[in-house]
């Protein structure tokens, strides 16, 4: 029985791929770099041992499988490859492993951790569910029936896929790194719905969506006409958002969930019809009552001077527009301060006006400094290229967090997708 040695097994889909093998009872090491990342919890309850880079680690009966951030000179890579092991890129596994389920890929620009988390909840209340979602959180189960998981289009490796169902949230252009065009973006969407072999459950408001031609029926959802599944009558309460199905002008049932943002309602009715398309009872869907959320997506608490402190993956405009959104319709009667630190150079430089215009939604801003990348250290902006475009808006230094202190009342929300998280953690421990 081979072991499976994931080289950089603390990235978010390399830590949920090793806890899905190891629960279906595959042995399982990994390798990473020395610094603690919060996706090792969840590998360290499972007594899943984590070794740092060395060749040393590599060794006859392994099955490597190894990160996409990481080239064919990496030290492990490399002696892997002279020892002739059997050698998986995370993808190209990935690929493979889900064709023994009913597999649902989960994609789209904006909001494929918190649907597929969402979809992963509801499935398991049906049969047994093995489920891999972005934040890093993995689950198997040796009789599962359904195989839920987060799709990337980044490199266009949700090419590697041919799933039964395809959930698609939505295309826009991101990742100007790799991508060159909303088109471009648009192209790899095509390309991986023609890879879908029974149905696509599609958000019918995304423009771009609608022109998308596969081989399998689509179902579209949205809030406007002419949607196969559409959301009325959308009301926020205490507890969450409630509103009311229709299916083809039909009236379904009525769901509650515990967020708010027209994003969430989305998210909601795309699992919705997913699950109708496999004959789920609306009974049995309404568990998307009793979600909890993915980690690091609008994740709160409650803190001194009447402050709500939220972290959120934000990274991109339009999820920053979407997540001040949320907020306001939460909390109706307090400021929304925006804390934002950009996320790769490459995305700042192209979207520099558009963060700037998303941004201005809030009542005060904070930028934090760039946060680089594996793939790029440095670029030729820095933050102060954005705060010249965002009034009311001061450059938040590690240093200098207490000033945080005086906005009472207030949501403080900690956007981005690099390690803005030190920033909330700093003003904490003031």
């Amino acid at each position: 029985m081979t072991t499976y040695h994931f080289i950089g097994i603390k990235g978010t889909g390399m830590s949920a791929l090793a806890q899905i093998l190891h629960d279906t009872g595959e042995n399982v090491q990994g390798s990473d770099v020395d610094k603690r990342f919060f996706t090792q919890e969840a590998l360290e309850k499972r007594n899943i041992e984590i070794m740092t880079f060395s060749e040393n680690n590599i060794h006859e009966g392994l099955t490597i499988i190894a990160g996409n951030a990481f080239s064919d000179d990496h030290e492990e890579i490399q002696k892997a490859k002279e020892l002739d092991l059997p050698f998986y890129r995370y993808h190209n596994f990935l690929g493979e492993w889900l064709n023994s389920y009913v597999s649902i890929a989960v994609t789209g620009s904006h909001g494929k951790t918190s649907t597929t988390g969402l979809l992963a909840h509801v499935l398991q209340h049906v049969e047994p569910t093995s489920y891999l979602i972005g934040d890093g959180s993995g689950s198997g189960h040796k009789d599962s029936k359904y195989f839920a998981f987060e799709a990337c289009e980044y490199r266009r490796h949700f090419l590697s896929y041919e799933p039964d169902y395809a959930i698609m949230t939505n295309i826009d252009f991101d990742h100007p790194d790799y991508f060159t065009s909303i088109d471009d973006v648009f192209d790899a969407f095509q390309e991986m719905a023609m890879k879908v072999k029974k149905g696509i459950i599609a958000c019918g408001d995304d423009e771009e969506l609608q022109h998308i031609q596969p081989k399998v029926p689509v179902v579209y959802y949205g809030l406007s006409e002419g949607n196969d599944f559409q959301a009325k009558s959308v009301e926020e309460t205490e507890n969450g958002t409630k509103f009311d199905v229709f299916v083809r002008n039909t009236f379904y049932d009525t769901f509650e969930i515990p967020t708010y943002g027209t994003h969430n309602v989305l998210n909601a009715l795309s699992v919705i019809a997913l699950c109708h398309y496999e004959d789920i009872s609306s009974e049995r869907i309404k568990a998307i009552k009793t979600f909890k959320g993915v980690k690091r997506r609008f994740t709160e608490k409650e803190w001194k001077h009447k402050q709500i402190l939220i972290d959120d993956y934000a990274h991109h405009p339009k999820e920053i527009e979407a997540t001040i959104d949320a907020a306001r319709k939460k909390y109706p009667d307090k400021k929304i301060v925006a804390i934002f630190q950009p996320h790769t150079f490459t995305r700042t430089k192209t979207f520099l006006q558009e963060f700037a215009d998303a941004l201005e939604l809030a009542d005060y801003v904070y930028l934090c400094d760039i946060f680089g990348s594996a793939r790029e250290k440095s670029g030729n902006l820095t933050i102060n290229d954005l705060q010249a475009k965002v009034s009311e808006s001061s450059i938040l230094n590690l240093e200098n967090t207490d000033g945080l202190a005086d906005h009472e009342n207030s949501v403080l929300i900690f956007m981005g997708a690099g390690d803005v998280q030190k920033y909330q953690g700093k003003y904490e421990n003031v």
